[in-house]
């Protein structure tokens, strides 16, 4: 994404639509053009995959589709919430820009997504998972260019009866699993296990087409259901580790099982995979044990957690696959954002780009080890700033979201302005405003000048 920085007398407008390398404007041979996969984990912790340094857990399948591709040292979602993290994703703009920036509003009709540009070009498209970006008729995943979708269109549900238990006594408990816009019932079928199936089965029934598939896992964000087959596998952790271990073990054997599909109709070598969380792990007490804050998910040495603008909330897993193109076993530490899934795919597809997209084409990067065209990365959450440009880090009212009483309120005083260097402390563990006052003048302008490039809340 362009920095208004770099452009003289920079509009809005031009600001925000950014800079597109002229490659995206070529198109890849049709007989050429990759099945895409997005999958997406939910509230997973940035230490907690086997590849990541987790001795505890077990992701064997996680871990070999990550050394087929390219792993990311640094790989940010443009939120540390759900829906506004989804929005990116499918968007390629900030979260802000795509009307999303919190949970609860809906992804309007009319935005284009991966899906809608994908079947424009005539990919087939599914939607399998959790969506939590609207459940009407038009911001359904149906109206949103999917031509087929299985799953439930709330942030979180029960993972045997399908139930959305969380919004009492505003909004009654009630029944949200579909398919496409029929409401289906499965009571007691345990829902990762059903996703994977219908994955599995979708991208089988369209595999004499090029295909795009969202896999949307809602793992393990709570509740904290897990078979006791799962859980046996980590029978010497601590209870609350355990379940959620065995929730991710239950998405393992589910990437195992998408591969074979792969490869038994022999889409493997030319299948562009994108894996990812959609944000750090969260330390709510619904996801903990007799009403005390959650401690299962780790964020390794990150700060903070979901909802947090330090890394702990939005510094999160990710790699891409793409055997016919990606040299396996590779990692990078330059900057990618989840914004960048959607105009990398138009580049490898040869896909119409969108006119507004935020995010960055990192196909080179991805393929040749090119340098990140991002300058600078932004965010805004909750009243949260915060901006990265090569090692500096800048948070502007940052909240932890820890097990601390006060931890959802801003930090004060000198803090409320908090300066790292991520290449010498990536735990954000020293704040070195004062020992850096240029910079921070630097970040802060660019960060305000970028903030007010969005619209204002309401």
């Amino acid at each position: 994404m362009a920095d208004a920085s770099d452009i003289p007398g920079s509009t809005r407008r031009s600001f925000l639509a950014g800079t597109l390398s002229a490659p995206l404007l070529r198109s890849a041979p049709q007989a050429d053009r990759p099945n895409v996969l997005v999958i997406v984990l939910d509230d997973l912790g940035c230490h907690d995959l086997g590849y990541l340094g987790a001795s505890d857990l077990k992701t064997p399948n996680i871990d070999a589709l990550a050394e087929r591709g390219l792993k990311f040292r640094n790989w940010y979602s443009n939120a540390p919430v759900c829906a506004p993290a989804r929005s990116a994703i499918l968007t390629g703009r900030f979260p802000a820009l795509a009307g999303v920036r919190d949970n609860g509003p809906a992804l309007a009709h009319g935005i284009p997504t991966i899906a809608s540009v994908l079947k424009g070009a005539g990919y087939r498209t599914g939607c399998i998972g959790k969506w939590h970006l609207g459940s009407t008729e038009e911001t359904a995943p149906t109206g949103h260019g999917f031509d087929y979708f299985y799953g439930f269109h709330s942030g979180c549900v029960d993972y045997f009866s399908h139930r959305y238990y969380w919004g009492e006594p505003r909004v009654p408990n009630y029944h949200d699993l579909w398919r496409n816009r029929t409401e289906i019932f499965e009571d007691g079928r345990y829902l990762t296990e059903r996703i994977t199936e219908e994955a599995a089965d979708w991208i089988s029934r369209n595999r004499e087409d090029p295909f795009f598939a969202y896999i949307a896992y809602n793992a393990p964000h709570y509740p904290m259901h897990a078979p006791g087959k799962y859980k046996e596998r980590l029978s010497g952790l601590a209870p609350e580790r355990q379940t959620y271990g065995a929730m991710i073990a239950a998405v393992d054997d589910g990437i195992g099982q998408l591969r074979r599909t792969l490869e038994s109709a022999g889409m493997a070598g030319n299948t562009l995979i994108f894996f990812l969380g959609d944000n750090g792990a969260t330390v709510e007490k619904r996801a903990g044990l007799n009403g005390d804050f959650a401690t299962a998910g780790s964020n390794g040495v990150f700060k903070g957690f979901k909802f947090s603008l330090f890394d702990g909330g939005m510094h999160v897993p990710g790699f891409v696959s793409w055997p016919a193109r990606i040299r396996r076993g590779s990692w990078t530490s330059e900057l990618a954002m989840s914004m960048d899934i959607l105009p990398t795919i138009c580049r490898a597809t040869g896909a119409t780009l969108p006119r507004q997209v935020n995010g960055s084409d990192i196909l080179d990067t991805i393929v040749s080890g090119a340098p990140s065209p991002h300058k600078s990365l932004y965010w805004s959450q909750s009243g949260q700033l915060a901006t990265r440009r090569g090692p500096w880090k800048l948070v502007v009212n940052g909240r932890l979201y820890d097990r601390r009483p006060d931890g959802t309120k801003p930090l004060e005083g000198e803090d409320a302005i908090w300066l790292s260097n991520l290449d010498e402390d990536p735990g954000e563990t020293r704040n070195l405003r004062r020992l850096h006052a240029s910079v921070v003048d630097e970040l802060l302008t660019d960060l305000y000048r970028w903030r007010d490039t969005l619209p204002k809340p309401e």
